[in-house]
């Protein structure tokens, strides 16, 4: 059995997809420095995650993914990583099944934490892309004190830093978690997997750079989808051919990383500063260890435009080159 295993269980946009990514460029490299990265690609990690916690979504592909993975590790003599955030928000009962699962290996857990102030926006752009028709102001105005919304409540359980780490402490106890700040804007770029490789123990020089995974949309090409949703709405879309049509095809490959396009203007409200300050006294009195600041917790605003405000030529223009690359994309393909 593995020494050791380490799962890296998010928080959700706290750079999850791009280490990912690096971990998975370093592959080869990690399992010569005695490192199991488990699966041939992160899907493979994302279909054992979602088998263990039995998430219906997944469908049949995932069935007999986490006994895979349980078996590999067990026959792997050296430490094993699994990174994905889907593990963040479990309850304690699956927490206990995963964790128990890997017995009689020593788990350890690493969580990656953003500041509100980013994550926000960051969570409004995904919550788009899985179909959301909630306008900009409706969203950040309704997270307020926790807010009573579907939406708030959808966003408080994946940021919600405090019970989750708790949750994890409770699991594996204080000793075997280490909490990574993400830097705030302007840090070195490699300094959150820097962090990331303390914390998990890993070889950093082992895997090579990777361009920013996962970007948000910015304020134009986030209408776009909105409007988008609103007119598929009516279609009842499943949720795997929205997944494939429009959170892939369309976002993800067409609409993100649009050059020199305003992001999401935030400002963060009192409110959301008032729960950040008691998140991080709560994350200082759980045991776990730091790496990082967390000061790096203090919400910071972002730059752009208010996507509720953003002028019709520019969302026109966005749908237009949203559209052309959609089309080159096919035609390559």
């Amino acid at each position: 059995m593995a020494s050791r295993v380490v799962l890296h269980v998010g928080l959700m946009k706290s750079g999850t997809s791009y280490l990912q990514q690096r971990l998975f460029a370093g592959r080869t490299a990690l399992g010569a420095a005695g490192v199991l990265l488990w699966g041939e690609g992160f899907r493979d990690q994302v279909l054992a995650v979602s088998d263990v916690l039995e998430r219906a979504a997944a469908g049949p592909a995932a069935r007999g993914r986490w006994q895979a993975l349980r078996d590999d590790v067990a026959a792997h003599p050296g430490p094993a990583v699994v990174s994905m955030e889907f593990l963040g928000p479990a309850s304690p009962e699956r927490i206990a099944r995963v964790v128990g699962s890997l017995a009689p290996a020593r788990v350890e857990v690493v969580l990656t934490l953003r500041d509100l102030g980013r994550a926000v926006p960051a969570m409004w752009s995904e919550a788009l892309q899985h179909g959301s028709t909630v306008p900009w102001g409706e969203y950040a105005g309704g997270l307020a004190g926790g807010g009573g919304s579907r939406h708030a409540r959808a966003f408080w359980r994946q940021q919600g830093a405090g019970r989750i780490v708790d949750n994890w402490v409770d699991g594996v106890g204080a000793d075997a978690v280490s909490l990574v700040t993400v830097p705030p804007p302007g840090a070195p770029s490699d300094l959150l997997w820097e962090r990331f490789c303390a914390a998990a123990d890993l070889p950093p020089a082992a895997c090579p750079p990777v361009p920013p995974a996962n970007t948000s949309l910015d304020a134009a090409s986030a209408r776009v989808l909105l409007e988008v949703n609103r007119l598929l709405a009516p279609e009842e879309l499943p949720t795997r051919e929205h997944h494939r049509e429009v959170k892939f095809r369309l976002a993800k490959n067409a609409m993100a990383g649009r050059a020199g396009a305003p992001g999401i203007a935030h400002e963060p409200s009192a409110a959301l500063r008032e729960r950040a300050a008691r998140v991080r006294a709560r994350l200082a009195a759980s045991g776990a260890r730091l790496v990082g600041d967390l000061a790096d917790l203090e919400p910071v605003p972002t730059r752009g435009l208010d996507p509720d405000r953003v002028p019709d030529d520019q969302v026109a223009r966005a749908a237009v080159e949203a559209l052309a690359r959609r089309v080159l994309l096919d035609v390559r393909r």
